[in-house]
């Protein structure tokens, strides 16, 4: 299929439904009846159930706030849980000692496993939503027997149920005994180890609060410091002096006056000193400017004043030298004793911080543990009082009763749910054997395949024509037939046609006879030729002895007018098959009968001339090849569309012309899509009409009839 047909319309898919509506209709009763059968023949079983609820462990009341397990009984009530539990319901434990209670060994007279897989199979529990609560449902063909299983099953249940839990609770408790036992002698052997520490490094320990003993409100890491800050200050004080020697050494004259008189020194007297010395050489300077000479003895005073003091400078300088030096000797004693301080303080510090911190680490893990020991023995005192509370896990809140109409087979279900699977059964066959037909179904099929046009749709069950009274609606068809002969013929010349069909029964001479009755009463002179010689019928439609016809014209030397009669209808004139020869093709394929085509010709306005199956034998092949064109009738939805491009390959083989198809036997009620090319003609239909009368017999010669048309030839009037 292409993608147009693949892409159907709603109306198109109605189409193959109402085309096929037998076979849906089929399909839908069978599948019916057989679901009623099978409803009719299942055993009914009855139903008891029994609804219960489960209560996980941890889900009581605590008498002890805060020390309810609900994590634990969120965990059980998590989405795996009521599968778990409806698999315990019907596992082998349960099952057995419900088999037990009720005795079904015996009872049943079967093996234990037997009756096992027979609980297994009609046992069946489900959680009722957004409720802890569980159906146990129990469907068997006796109603008691259902009853008491589903009893039985429940309290299995519910016994198993308890057993478990109370064997939960004990091992519990041996277990959290056991474990308040282990915590509280990992307490006192903390306490022992946390008491030992204290001793030996004399610690006064006050619950939270801890102090080391002749600390005097310092430790160890505080003394430590102020060492460490000490020599660090001290190793200062020591560069400082060493830098301010060694420019003392570096520098003379001015320069080391002058820095000499900078050092905030206690014993400096250059500082006092350097600017009276300053003083007295600026007055020398002024004596001498004045022009004073070096002699005079004011100036040679002024000049000594200027060496003693440059003197004193000089001896306060190598002073503060030494004083200097003293210093740094001094610093560097006090340096190395404050050294062996700090590292005797740091020593001490890192002792005493890892015993504090041993002491630290002790009391914690003392205090956690003797915190968790509390806990496990509230834990304990909680879990002893809630075991003194009964506590039922499973609550039986409805009893299984006696039922008294059977649950299964749901007739009502069953039969709509056959009704619905048979009629989309039904469609789904039907849809598919329209996928699986490749014949001729619409006009378009004809024209896609063929390539040639539809000269008309000929509805189901049309008869012969001339045998009906008055006009026929039908023959509105044949006159659409008659008009699309005369539009597609390119020569009228053309007027010899014979009808082919792709195979037997498909009403290609039916269409022949009533063509012809049509056009003959449109006013053409019309010759029908039986040249069927396999299975001649046109005689038997105007009931004309068949013994004389086309063969004996072919065989012997017959004239024309003995081989062609004329019908009980004007215009209308028919040449039988005569007798049938034992080479048939052979006969049509001779000069003879090309001489009989062309002298018809001339003789009369329409030729039709019928022929054998195109794709049985060689006659219809040989016919297409002496006529002018051919006209190929096609039943409606028989033959496969190949073996439709087969007929025509066959007429174009031989150098035939196809005219056009006409789509025959179409059902125009259920085919809606041909309902607008046929419907149109039986609007004009006369409500009344008139037969017309026959003129003569019908086996009166050719040549005995009067002339229906006044303006053919003379060649014409002869036959007449």
């Amino acid at each position: 299929m292409n993608q147009s047909e693949a892409n159907l319309h709603a109306i198109d898919y109605w189409q193959v439904i109402k085309n096929r509506y037998g076979v849906i209709l089929l399909t839908f009763l069978l599948v019916f009846m057989t679901a009623l059968v099978i409803t009719y023949v299942m055993p009914k079983k009855y139903e008891s159930k029994a609804v219960v609820q489960v209560r996980p462990k941890g889900t009581s009341a605590n008498l002890i706030p805060g020390t309810g397990d609900n994590n634990r009984a969120a965990m059980e009530m998590g989405q795996t849980f009521f599968p778990t539990e409806f698999e315990v319901i019907r596992a082998q434990k349960t099952l057995d000692k419900a088999i037990e209670d009720l005795d079904l060994v015996n009872k049943w007279n079967s093996e234990p496993e037997a009756v096992r897989r027979t609980l297994r199979s009609i046992v069946d529990a489900e959680n009722i939503r957004g409720t802890a609560l569980i159906e146990i449902r129990v469907r068997y063909s006796d109603p008691k027997d259902a009853q008491a299983i589903a009893k039985a099953v429940s309290e299995a249940y519910r016994e198993r149920r308890t057993k478990q839990q109370s064997e939960f609770a004990v091992q519990a408790m041996e277990q959290l005994r056991r474990a308040v036992q282990q915590q509280e002698d990992a307490v006192e052997d903390k306490r022992k180890l946390l008491s030992q520490i204290i001793r030996q490094e004399k610690i006064i320990y006050q619950g939270d609060q801890s102090l080391f003993q002749g600390s005097g409100g310092f430790n160890e890491a505080d003394d430590a410091e102020n060492a460490t800050k000490a020599f660090l200050a001290l190793e200062q004080d020591k560069i400082q002096l060493e830098s301010q020697i060694e420019t003392l050494l570096k520098y003379d004259g001015e320069q080391l006056l002058n820095y000499a008189g900078g050092l905030g020194l206690p014993d400096n007297i250059i500082p006092t000193l350097l600017p009276q010395y300053q003083e007295q050489k600026r007055e020398f300077e002024g004596m001498k400017s004045s022009g004073l000479g070096s002699r005079h003895p004011t100036v040679e005073g002024q000049a000594a004043i200027i060496d003693k003091m440059q003197q004193d400078l000089v001896e306060a300088v190598a002073n503060l030298r030494e004083i200097l030096k003293a210093k740094l000797e001094l610093a560097k004693e006090q340096s190395l004793k404050l050294e062996a301080r700090m590292n005797e303080k740091k020593d001490g510090a890192i002792k005493k911080g890892i015993a504090n911190q041993a002491f630290v680490d002790a009391k914690n893990d003392f205090e956690t543990s003797q915190r968790l020991l509390e806990q496990l023995k509230i834990k304990q005192i909680s879990e002893e009082m809630n075991q003194k509370v009964i506590e039922e896990p499973i609550i039986i809140h409805e009893e299984p009763t006696l039922s008294q109409v059977p649950v299964s087979p749901n007739i009502k279900l069953n039969l709509a749910l056959g009704a619905v699977v048979g009629l989309i059964f039904g469609v789904g066959v039907a849809f598919f054997l329209e996928y699986l037909d490749t014949s001729v179904k619409t006009l378009e099929d004809v024209e896609r395949y063929l390539q040639v046009p539809v000269l008309a749709v000929i509805p189901k069950d049309v008869g012969v024509l001339y045998k009906q009274s008055g006009m026929s609606p039908d023959a509105e068809a044949y006159r659409i037939l008659r008009t699309n002969i005369e539009f597609n013929r390119k020569n009228p010349e053309d007027n010899a046609i014979t009808v082919v069909s792709g195979g037997a029964g498909e009403g290609k001479s039916t269409t022949l006879v009533n063509l012809a009755y049509i056009c003959a009463q449109g006013g053409y002179t019309t010759l029908m030729i039986d040249a069927d010689l396999r299975r001649p019928r046109l005689h038997t439609f105007f009931d004309i002895n068949n013994s004389v016809g086309l063969t004996n014209y072919l065989t012997t030397e017959l004239m024309l007018e003995d081989v062609i009669l004329q019908t009980p209808v004007d215009n209308l004139y028919f040449m039988p098959s005569g007798i049938l020869p034992a080479d048939a093709a052979g006969i049509l394929n001779s000069r003879r009968m090309s001489e009989l085509i062309q002298d018809v010709k001339q003789r009369f306005d329409l030729v039709l001339v019928d022929s054998p199956p195109i794709l049985g034998v060689s006659d219809a092949s040989v016919l297409a090849s002496e006529v002018d064109l051919t006209m190929i009738v096609v039943q409606h939805r028989k033959l496969p569309r190949n073996m439709l491009l087969r007929v025509k390959q066959a007429v174009e083989n031989v150098g035939g012309h196809v005219i056009g198809v006409v789509l025959n036997n179409v059902d125009v009620r259920s085919d809606s899509q041909y309902q607008y090319y046929t419907s149109y003609y039986t609007y004009y239909a006369p409500a009344e009409s008139q037969a017309p009368a026959p003129s003569s017999s019908p086996n009166q010669p050719a040549a005995q009839r009067p002339s229906s048309r006044s303006s053919k030839d003379d060649s014409k009037q002869d036959l007449y």
